[in-house]
């Protein structure tokens, strides 16, 4: 299974924007040409800060999760820079890529095991991430026990126990009904509120990354290039209920319109 690979950052001042500001993830002019020929990227200017949420919207075949491979280091640039100053990556894939035969805990202390934790503290890393994304009761149910959601909270919480400054999701959700998707996305604004991580979030659905983000940026059809950025106000904590506000409904229509935009 991948792991969330540790990564040689560079120095504060390499990853930094001129005003000082540090950047726990920033592209500059960045393109991917895959060995095919295939341009995935083009041009892509994108940061995320210590603080942030960004959520990437874009067509099906745009290069959204290759952004995010090239920010956990499994895939190199062709041209650009790519810089990324945070050692600790915590990667939640669209499927919850959970070992069939390992219980729950066992599958939370995973990446800690890989990395070298101690038994004893990985023992107590698992058991703190398995009560914050609530799974107590369940540490000894194996994957197939679980339901869809349960099991997308198990992946999270084994990204969790690496305490991650910054956290990669590729379309972690998609798969789930309506309901529990809601029910997660709640779930995981409470624990970038309460953990304080920064957040690299990839979706196709609009709604969804207007509710969780403080930015969402938008892509256009391949080659992927970044063609708007929408900031996100609405204060945190954010009640379910904002996503039938009228200031919600306009700015999901704003990202809608720069999306169609951008794919046509």
């Amino acid at each position: 299974m991948p792991t969330a690979p540790m990564i040689d950052a560079p120095t504060a001042d390499q990853a930094g924007a001129e005003d000082g500001t540090v950047h726990l993830l920033h592209f500059e002019d960045v393109a991917l040409t895959f060995a095919n020929g295939t341009t995935a990227l083009s041009g892509v200017n994108l940061t995320v800060n210590p603080g942030e949420f960004v959520t990437v919207v874009g067509p099906s075949g745009c290069g959204k999760s290759t952004l995010l491979r090239i920010a956990s280091g499994l895939e190199q640039v062709t041209s650009g820079a790519a810089r990324i100053d945070a050692s600790r990556i915590g990667y939640v894939f669209q499927d919850a890529t959970l070992l069939p035969w390992r219980d729950v805990q066992s599958n939370v202390q995973l990446l800690a095991e890989l990395n070298g934790v101690s038994k004893k503290e990985r023992a107590a890393r698992a058991a703190e991430a398995i009560e914050l994304v609530g799974l107590s009761g369940f540490e000894k149910h194996l994957p197939k026990m679980l339901s869809g959601g349960m099991k997308m909270r198990a992946s999270l919480a084994r990204s969790l126990t690496l305490d991650p400054q910054l956290f990669l999701f590729d379309e972690p959700f998609g798969a789930l009904d309506e309901i529990t998707r809601e029910r997660l996305n709640d779930e995981l604004l409470r624990l970038f509120t309460e953990q304080q991580f920064a957040g690299l979030f990839i979706t196709h659905s609009v709604s969804e990354a207007v509710y969780l983000s403080t930015k969402v940026v938008v892509m256009s059809g391949r080659p992927g290039r970044i063609v708007d950025e929408f900031p996100v106000d609405f204060p945190f904590p954010r009640d379910p209920e904002l996503r039938f506000t009228p200031e919600f409904a306009h700015l999901s229509g704003l990202v809608s319109h720069a999306l169609r935009e951008g794919h046509s």
